[in-house]
């Protein structure tokens, strides 16, 4: 009791002396009107937003977090107050002397550390104080505000003011000149701001630098993560420069022996790099995630996955110094890449990541620009020597291929995952702008390693069909097989193969791809498509006009037929037949991927498409996907000629104006499982050429049908669902003129009574 009675004297004295002094109360008032001023403007623009017609989302997120948030903005200037604030806390004792009044006095360095940081621990709270008022705001405006969020942000904020702050009072006490303490306080902090940038080239520096560094501790609390590791590490840096601040006095009051003091620095630094060590370890570490929807966390999906990854799991990332991604995972890129499994890690912290490095022939037109009349030796060893790194650490292209043969990736950067239990797959990386595999890509291919089966899709062979392997844009590579392209299914969970009706379709699979058949089916071939349907295997037809006479053999019995002619509308842009099919309600029913054709008004383009005829007399239930407009649309019988000739409509000869159906969803049940069967009028419209074309004044969405169509016909097994809850905060209730309002009253009110309260106790003061 008598120590604490001491630490709080001190600390009591201490709030004195600094609310005593402009400069503490120059650093609110200034705070506060900064603050006010980011908040202001971060609010302002979602209310004008608002406003306008434009919806929001995770409100809460975007007032605080985010790159513009408030609590993102104090960040980026709050290492500039605290040195002010500590400069004179112990070097104000030395330069008057009154330190040894202290030292006479019957209070120990222990107390007189405790206390003056006890101090700073309270005006640390009083600013995070005046980030409490813009929290309540925003909890009285913000429908369904994220209170856990903010909580989140305003405890990393508070853990960095006090880590700055017992640095800022170990500085003060190695100077009595208080501008000196200053500079050395802001010197520390851009060195644990820049150490983990620090020796990320060696293994074990690179861990120890990577903790070390103070840079980003404090926005993973304000993006809602409260981890272990990282209270742990403000803990122990807190503890570090206290216990220095402590052997800094002692050596001064008791004359120690300068290799004595030195040993302690060094000792008690070694045990806050153990502690670090062994905080940082995955099995130690415990998290929260504060945000409402779980945002920094796996979808229940995604951790239903990792708890059956029973055993040890390896993460091999294989690195070709000649492919154009080389540098995602390069010695120094370690850690930044480790960071990228974080969350799978905290399910299952037994994964174990490799690294391996080496040269191979790989496509990269880039390296054949520059270098090209080397060889891949020669332009493996320049890279090396440009990028600093020792070309010893690359295996050869025979080394490589002794341990493993990536020639079917191509040589490209790739990751093989493999358990302990032998079973393995690849996980790659992309021709797009993210590059790198997200949550849907990662957990596929994680499940693939534990589900019993995974959708196998088959392509009929042997009559022309569409070929799913081969480029061009008639052919389906882009969408089936495509391994750079991060939505083709083979890296959404499907596999693949080629089918003949010679014989028997293969148990094995599960969706039959039929797509366009450009000759006929013989019977016995047409006996073994109907063993295939008649044990419930799920299919996709594809249709093309001018091919009626090949198509509708495989339809008629399930009670559908392609119709004679093709569809045409009235097009002012295109040829006739380009027909922009829209999605019925109906279509929503099948999978949750086509809601965004109906939300976001987006057509399914088909150039050359034929109108579909059904009937439910066959035992299926059938529902209409896509359909044609209601409006300047018909089958047309007459004209094939659709650049030179001009379309009209001729009911004399049937043709109707009139919404056709142009895709269709059949199901019933065979046995214990529902059969489900999709046909497409056109088989264009998910080729190569159709998913990857971009028309300015047309909204297609056609690689949205891929996907759901696949996800309902493989019974919901891939791709997988990672949706989250839609944030709920997506509402301000403030009009523009409120908002101008509370402006105001935040930019000049709020810093204004601060300030009015300053100079009362500071004429209080004096008047005493």
């Amino acid at each position: 009791m008598k120590t604490l009675s001491m630490i709080y004297k001190i600390s009591k004295t201490e709030l004195q002396t600094l609310f005593y002094s402009p400069i503490a109360w120059l650093i609110i008032v200034i705070f506060t009107f900064q603050t006010s001023m980011s908040f202001s403007g971060v609010m302002g623009d979602l209310v004008k937003s608002q406003e306008i017609g434009y919806g929001l989302q995770s409100v809460t997120k975007n007032i605080f977090g985010g790159w513009m948030g408030l609590f993102s903005t104090v960040l980026q200037y709050l290492y500039l107050y605290i040195p002010l604030l500590t400069m004179g806390v112990m070097s104000r004792e030395f330069s008057s002397g009154e330190v040894k009044l202290l030292y006479s006095s019957p209070v120990t360095n222990t107390h007189i550390v405790l206390g003056k940081f006890l101090a700073m621990m309270v005006y640390g709270f009083v600013l995070v104080g005046i980030l409490w008022v813009y929290v309540i705001f925003g909890a009285c405006t913000v429908k369904a505000f994220d209170l856990s969020l903010a909580f989140s942000g305003l405890l990393g904020i508070y853990l960095l003011i006090c880590a700055y702050a017992s640095i800022g009072l170990f500085m003060s006490c190695l100077t009595s000149y208080q501008m000196v303490a200053a500079m050395g306080t802001l010197a520390v902090l851009s060195v644990l701001n820049f150490i983990g940038s620090v020796g990320q080239d060696i293994a074990f520096v690179r861990d120890v630098t990577y903790w070390l560094s103070i840079s980003g501790r404090a926005e993973e609390f304000i993006n809602g993560l409260i981890c272990s590791e990282d209270i742990i590490y403000f803990i122990v840096v807190i503890m570090l420069f206290l216990a220095w601040s402590i052997i800094k006095l002692q050596a001064d009051r008791q004359k120690k022996a300068l290799s004595a003091v030195v040993g302690k620095y060094v000792g008690m630094f070694l045990v806050v790099v153990v502690v670090g060590y062994f905080s940082s370890r995955p099995a130690c570490k415990f998290f929260y995630d504060a945000t409402y929807t779980k945002v920094n966390t796996l979808t229940p999906n995604s951790q239903d996955i990792v708890k059956q990854l029973e055993g040890g799991l390896t993460i091999t990332t294989y690195t070709n110094l000649l492919d154009e991604n080389y540098w995602i995972a390069l010695p120094g890129s370690i850690n930044a890449d480790l960071e990228r499994f974080e969350k799978y890690v905290r399910f299952k912290p037994e994964i174990k990541m490799k690294y391996v490095y080496y040269y191979d022939k790989v496509k990269n037109e880039d390296l054949d620009k520059r270098y090209p009349d080397m060889s891949d030796e020669e332009r493996a060893r320049e890279l090396a020597k440009g990028l600093e790194l020792d070309f010893g650490m690359f295996l050869s292209p025979e080394q490589i291929r002794e341990r493993i043969d990536l020639s079917s990736e191509g040589n490209r950067f790739v990751r093989l995952i493999e358990r302990e239990s032998g079973e393995k797959t690849f996980l790659r990386v992309f021709d797009d702008n993210k590059r790198l595999p997200s949550e849907a890509e990662i957990s596929i291919a994680l499940k693939g390693l534990v589900a019993t089966t995974m959708p196998k899709v088959g392509f009929l062979v042997g009559h022309g069909e569409r070929d799913s392997k081969q480029d061009g844009d008639r052919n389906y590579n882009r969408f089936a097989q495509d391994k750079p392209f991060r939505y083709s299914l083979i890296n959404q969970g499907f596999a693949f193969e080629d089918v003949s009706l010679d014989k028997e379709i293969p148990a094995d699979i599960s969706i039959l791809v039929i797509a366009e058949l450009r000759g006929p089916v013989t019977n016995e071939q047409i006996k073994y498509l109907d063993d295939y349907v008649a044990r419930g295997g799920n299919l996709l037809i594809a249709g093309e006009p001018g091919r009626q006479e090949y198509m509708n053999p495989l339809v008629e019995y399930l009670g559908v037929s392609f119709m004679p002619g093709c569809l045409v509308e009235q097009n002012e842009n295109f040829l006739p037949d380009f027909i922009k099919a829209r999605p019925t309600p109906e279509i929503c029913e099948l999978a949750y991927v086509f809601e965004g054709l109906l939300k976001n008004n987006r057509c399914v383009t088909m150039p050359g498409c034929t109108g579909l005829t059904y009937t439910e007399d066959k035992g299926y239930k059938v529902i209409p996907m896509l359909v044609s407009d209601t409006m300047g649309s018909w089958n047309e019988l007459e004209t094939t000629n659709f650049v030179d000739d001009t379309v009209r409509l001729n009911p004399a000869v049937g043709e109707v104006e009139k919404s056709y159906p142009t895709a269709l969803a059949l199901l019933r049940k065979v046995g214990d499982k529902e059969q489900k069967i999709v046909i497409l009028g056109d088989a264009d419209c998910i080729s190569n050429g159709e998913v990857s074309i971009y028309r300015k004044t047309v909204k297609a969405s056609n690689f949205t049908v891929i996907a759901g169509v696949f996800y309902w016909l493989s019974d919901g097994v891939a791709p997988i669902d990672i949706r989250r809850p839609i944030p709920p905060d997506d509402t301000v209730y403030l009009s523009q003129e409120a908002m101008n309002g509370a402006k105001i009253a935040f930019m000049w009110g709020y810093p204004g009574v601060l300030l009015l309260l300053a100079v009362f106790i500071w004429l209080r003061r004096r008047g005493r």
